[in-house]
């Protein structure tokens, strides 16, 4: 069943599932709590209470926000921890990445750890030897697209590069982004999202005291060399605080195309960051 937290700004919707220690999940922009589909299901299995949002303008939440900036989504993860009765792990990706480390730095009596999913959590600078790359070429092609005139097609023909491991119903999920995006209302909410800067999350990670782990996947478009983007992020966090993981054969949506292997990550991680909490099962 969905359910709704009202914040001063707009309406955030979730799904809870399961008990024990609470983990929630942020998907990316363009997307819904649906992208966690194949997640959910094995975490509430190993005892996890499982709190998967819809971040501001996605899915069910409301579209009247006033900012989309990652600052504005991480004060959003904050409400839902303290709204759930934390701490928890937030899993975040691509935005919602960077999202997460701000929520860690701001509430870390909530966050116990993070898990960064293709984040997007450092200000970027144009990589041309990377544009010459075909793969991430067509990607940065696409997100201007999408960026300059809201292009449904853009941004769906960036999904078929940013997803090389297709999920077995990937069209039916294809098709269910591509109803949402002709919104007027929910493209407005992608275009806007396109434009922010991670430069805001990128200058928390200093100030992150919980475990963070990263993952990227080797054939993600975002990026000439995503596992170069991977080591910079944990360069700016606390030494020993960060540990990297890259997953061939895989794009921008690791929990996607790859859940088994993102849950078999996800599995230590959380015993080890939710135990130091008191609030740990045996899972």
């Amino acid at each position: 069943m969905t359910e709704q937290l009202h914040t001063d700004e707009g309406t955030l919707a979730y799904d809870l599932e399961g008990s024990g220690p609470l983990v929630v999940l942020a998907h990316g922009m363009g997307d819904s709590r649906h992208s966690y589909r194949f997640v959910v299901p094995q975490l509430v299995a190993a005892g996890y209470r499982v709190a998967n949002l819809d971040i501001r303008g996605c899915g069910d939440s409301s579209t009247d926000w006033r900012s989309y900036e990652r600052a504005d989504m991480a004060r959003d993860l904050v409400a839902l921890v303290r709204h759930l009765g934390g701490p928890a792990v937030i899993v975040g990706q691509s935005i919602s990445g960077g999202a997460a480390t701000i929520a860690a730095a701001s509430a870390p009596e909530l966050v116990a750890g993070v898990v960064e999913l293709a984040p997007f959590t450092r200000a970027q600078s144009v990589d041309l030897v990377g544009l010459l790359k075909n793969a991430h070429r067509a990607g940065s092609l696409q997100l201007i697209r999408v960026m300059a005139a809201g292009s449904v097609q853009g941004w769906l023909s960036y999904l078929d590069v940013a997803i090389p491991a297709k999920p077995a119903d990937w069209a039916a999920e294809r098709r269910r982004i591509e109803t949402a995006l002709r919104r007027p209302e929910r493209m407005a909410v992608l275009r806007a999202m396109t434009r922010t800067s991670p430069a805001d999350a990128g200058a928390r990670l200093a100030d992150v005291r919980c475990p963070v782990l990263v993952v990227e996947g080797d054939a993600d478009p975002d990026w000439a060399d995503p596992r170069a983007e991977g080591l910079r992020i944990l360069a700016d966090l606390p030494a020993g605080n960060g540990e990297l993981t890259v997953l061939d054969g895989v794009g921008h949506y690791p929990h996607a195309e790859a859940p088994d292997r993102v849950v078999a990550l996800l599995q230590p991680f959380l015993a080890r960051t939710l135990t130091t909490t008191g609030t740990a099962t045996d899972a």
